[in-house]
C-alpha cells in the first residue's frame, strides 16, 4: 500500500468529516448570500458579492454561534464524563471509574511507558497540564467562538437596526439583549439533548461495527463497553 494510499486509510474518520465540514460550510455561505441579498433588495438597498458578503458580521455570526454551541458540547461531554455516568452505555466509563483514576490507570508519572506522550511521563505542571489538555483546547475554542458570536453579531444586529433608522447599541448591550440569548440558547439546547440522546439510547440499541456503539449482544446493562 502506497504512503498516500495509508495516510488516507489511517486517517479517513478526519479527512471525510473535514471534506464533509467545508462542504458544508461552502453551502452556507452560497445560500447565506441569496438571503441576505434578499432582505436588502426588501429594504430597497443594493444586493453585495459574494466574496464582500463573505465578510460580513451576518455570515460570521451564523458561523460562530453554531461553532460555540458544538464545542461547548464537547468540553462539557469531556469534563463531565469524568464524574457522570450512565449505566449500560459505551459513551460512559465504567461505574466504578468515577473520578480522574489512578497514576497506574492513567499510565502517567512513573507509570507511563516508553511509548506514552512525553508530558505523560513527566511530573509537575506538565503533567497536570497535559491530563486536561483536551478539554482545555475544547473551552478555548468555546470561549474564542462565542467572544467572535458576541462581537460579530452585536455588528450584524446593529446593522439590521440602522436600515431600520433605529440607534445601534453597544456590545456589553447586545449581551444582555433577547437576541443574544435567542441565537445562542438555541444552539445549546439542541447540542445538549443530543448529548443525552446518545448516551441513553446506546444503552439499548446498536450499531454493529461501531466504537460509539456496544456489540450486539452486549447485555443492555454492560458500560464502558465499545463494539
Amino acid at each position: 500500500m502506497s504512503r498516500p494510499t495509508r495516510f488516507v486509510k489511517d486517517n479517513s474518520l478526519t479527512l471525510a468529516f473535514g471534506i464533509g465540514f467545508l462542504l458544508s460550510l461552502a453551502g452556507q455561505a452560497v445560500t447565506g448570500h441569496a438571503d441576505f441579498n434578499n432582505q436588502l433588495v426588501t429594504d430597497g438597498l443594493q444586493p453585495i458579492g459574494f466574496l464582500p458578503y463573505l465578510a460580513t458580521s451576518d455570515f460570521a455570526v451564523d458561523v460562530t454561534e453554531n461553532w460555540q454551541s458544538e464545542y461547548l458540547q464537547f468540553f462539557l461531554y469531556v469534563f463531565g464524563t469524568v464524574w457522570l455516568v450512565q449505566r449500560g452505555s459505551p459513551e460512559s466509563k465504567e461505574l466504578h471509574k468515577i473520578g480522574v483514576e489512578s497514576d497506574r490507570e492513567q499510565k502517567v508519572g512513573d507509570h507511563a511507558s516508553p511509548s506514552s506522550p512525553a508530558w505523560a511521563a513527566e511530573k509537575g505542571w506538565r503533567q497536570t497540564l497535559y491530563s486536561r489538555s483536551l478539554g482545555v483546547v475544547m473551552a478555548v475554542i468555546f470561549l474564542w467562538s462565542w467572544l467572535a458570536q458576541s462581537i460579530s453579531g452585536t455588528a450584524a444586529y446593529n446593522e439590521e437596526h440602522l436600515r431600520q433608522l433605529q440607534a445601534p447599541i453597544s456590545w456589553v448591550q447586545y449581551l444582555g439583549s433577547a437576541d443574544f440569548w435567542n441565537r445562542t440558547l438555541q444552539n445549546w439546547q439542541s447540542e445538549l439533548l443530543a448529548v443525552a440522546s446518545m448516551a441513553i439510547l446506546s444503552v439499548y440499541l446498536r450499531q454493529r461495527g461501531s466504537p460509539e456503539s456496544k456489540p450486539v449482544g452486549a447485555a443492555h446493562s454492560s458500560t464502558g463497553v465499545e463494539g
